[in-house]
């Protein structure tokens, strides 16, 4: 790997940088917003209808229903069912805190199932064991844009009669065995948090179905429970996807595949140089579509490499460094330290990479090369 101390200078790469794609989209995207501020009308408007509509027909779902955030949608979700104080969900200790949010909006308990070691999804041999007569749901979580094992998911939940409710909130276009993510279990629910692979400019989340029946009870509880206006049928909520964002959405919709090939093709790069370093890389597996949401290594010196990068302009972040099981907010489900072993080493590990369409190749060749240069330190 050559040194890039020469060509590095005042270089800054950042872990995200929304700027860029906006000066590629200005024109589409200020068209987009005029169009909105000369309609006068900014919620649940025209460009929510044709996005919902858009989106369904892009993944080859039957209905898709915008709401406030990626959080809502799964809340919304847990609630089409019922679901409820007493009931139990299943999911992932190492996913971001709005994924037990919104089990703890809906009343219910999460219950936590440890994850594998290469695809930082749920571990499928350890859901039957937590399985008891108050669960409701498992909520598998498709992490940093790579799939859970989905079969294995849906065969238990047909054998216990449960619900599965996809949090797909990281992975627009995920692919398990040539399905999309999202469309597999009974409802998939994602996010529009402006650095998704597909975001927003502001806060934004959809719940896609195939059944038209949740798609109706979904449509009133993100509308205070109406059926027209003024008459609430069910109790309900209010977390509705704006006009504003829709239209954003709207543009970006056009160009996510062209994003999500070049997100690949980073991930491709990288693993080509980092192939011979000590740190873990992403794994696809052979069923998997990966989309990379992120670019996540692993490596027993993470602080120090964090460090180390950040005093060279690189910026990383950690996804996400403390285990739902150990957060302040959740000891009162009575989880201890230890319960979930890879998630808690994991969790002193991982560190993402940039990785946005718009990164360029010297800048990909720069953060591989500081990460092996880094290796041939003290530190």
């Amino acid at each position: 790997m050559r040194n890039t101390e020469s060509i590095i200078g005042n270089m800054k790469i950042p872990v995200f940088d929304l700027k860029r794609q906006y000066e590629g989209l200005k024109t589409e995207l200020d068209s987009a917003f005029t169009t909105v501020f000369e309609s006068g009308i900014f919620i649940l408007g025209e460009n929510v209808r044709l996005f919902e509509e858009e989106f369904a027909n892009y993944l080859g779902a039957g209905f898709a229903v915008g709401v406030g955030s990626g959080t809502e949608a799964l809340h919304l979700s847990l609630k089409a069912f019922d679901i409820g104080s007493g009931d139990e969900v299943i999911t992932v200790p190492n996913t971001a805190v709005p994924t037990i949010s919104a089990i703890s909006f809906a009343g219910a308990r999460p219950v936590l199932v440890d994850i594998t070691p290469d695809t930082y999804t749920i571990d499928t041999k350890k859901i039957e064991k937590k399985i008891t007569n108050k669960t409701k749901a498992i909520l598998p979580v498709h992490m940093y844009g790579h799939p859970s094992e989905m079969e294995q998911i849906m065969k238990l939940a047909e054998a216990y009669n449960l619900r599965v409710i996809e949090d797909a909130c990281q992975s627009h276009g995920t692919q398990y065995n040539g399905k999309n993510a999202g469309t597999i279990g009974d409802m998939g629910c994602f996010s529009f948090y402006p650095t998704k692979n597909l975001g927003a400019y502001g806060d934004g989340g959809i719940v896609v179905t195939n059944s038209e029946e949740l798609y109706n009870k979904l449509i009133m509880l993100r509308n205070y429970g109406e059926v027209s206006k003024f008459t609430s049928k069910i109790e309900g909520f209010n977390s509705r996807l704006d006009e504003i964002q829709a239209a954003v959405l709207r543009v970006k919709l056009k160009h996510l595949d062209t994003w999500t090939n070049r997100r690949r093709e980073i991930a491709t790069l990288y693993l080509q140089l980092l192939y011979n370093s000590n740190v873990q890389l992403p794994c696809e597996r052979q069923w998997a579509k990966h989309v990379y949401h992120l670019f996540v290594i692993r490596t027993n010196k993470r602080d120090a490499l964090k460090g180390y990068l950040q005093e060279r302009g690189v910026g990383t972040q950690i996804h996400y460094p403390i285990p739902i099981h150990m957060q302040e907010a959740y000891k009162k489900f009575g989880y201890k330290a230890g319960e979930f072993p890879i998630s808690e080493r994991n969790a002193g590990e991982i560190l993402s990479l940039p990785i946005y369409p718009e990164l360029t190749k010297e800048e990909i060749e720069t953060v591989a090369g500081l990460i092996s240069e880094f290796q041939n330190t003290d530190l």
